[in-house]
């Protein structure tokens, strides 16, 4: 694969994944490669072990600009389905990550790009952040599942009908980003929490976000047995005794340091 074709870029640096959606010349606009290298990215950082967090940027100027349209030129029905499916799988592979997913999104945020935001696990979004779902607008259809899930069925029927922007507050208001910082302290805010998280015990962590995500497709007595059967893994795998002995550590150490006071 030769530079000029990059669309996605990995890193994977102690345990943090770095994933950057590599086309700041056409403002990041999702086409057939870039799902393809972004579905093959997170299978990879899925598959290895020794990531504990991902941590999902892009570069230039906007985060992700849409679709691109003008790859659909001359091109039949047929193809635009496939695209379409492609699309899908890669933000499927994002979601279904075992590892957390966190985006860090700036700039124009369209289409797409809101599509790639949801479906990480959370997003934090630096001020002036603003997005778009406009896909009925042209003249297609996307955007309608993971939106009215995030923000519900009125709200996302007001932006996806309306084609308003959604500014960064307002976003962070609704769930789709979980906090709104300086522009300049965005990527230091996601390092910070790759660092938190990567601390954890993996397969807690792991565990964890399985039990929400697949907890959240049923009623409640169902969720309270899929924890259940979550903590029982934690239990065989021994791990949770770590946890309990640093929770005991770092107590002893506050004590300490407040009895010096």
């Amino acid at each position: 694969m030769t530079g000029e074709q990059l669309r996605v870029r990995c890193e994977i640096v102690d345990g943090v994944a770095r994933v950057e959606l590599a086309r700041p010349e056409a403002r990041n606009a999702v086409d057939l490669p870039m799902c393809l290298q972004l579905r093959q990215a997170f299978e990879e950082i899925d598959a290895d072990d020794g990531v504990r967090v991902v941590l999902l940027s892009a570069q230039g100027p906007a985060f992700c600009a849409g679709a691109d349209l003008k790859e659909r030129t001359d091109k039949d029905a047929s193809w635009v389905r496939r695209r379409r499916v492609a699309s899908f799988a890669a933000y499927s592979a994002i979601e279904q990550c075992r590892r957390p997913v966190v985006a860090l999104v700036h700039g124009a945020v369209v289409g797409s790009g809101g599509e790639i935001t949801l479906a990480a696990d959370f997003a934090i979004a630096a001020e002036g952040t603003t997005f778009r779902f406009p896909e009925p607008h042209w003249g297609t259809v996307g955007a309608t599942q993971r939106l009215q899930r995030v923000i519900g069925k009125r709200r996302a029927k007001e932006l996806l009908f309306i084609n308003r922007p959604l500014a960064a507050d307002e976003a962070c208001d609704l769930g789709v980003v979980g906090r709104v910082v300086p522009g300049e302290d965005l990527l230091d805010t996601g390092t910070e929490i790759a660092r938190t998280i990567a601390k954890a015990p993996p397969l807690a962590i792991a565990l964890t976000k399985r039990a929400i995500d697949l907890g959240a497709e049923t009623d409640l007595d169902r969720g309270i047995r899929i924890e259940m059967s979550a903590i029982e893994q934690c239990l065989a795998d021994g791990g949770w005794r770590e946890g309990v002995n640093q929770f005991r550590t770092r107590d002893r150490a506050a004590s300490t340091s407040t009895e010096e006071k």
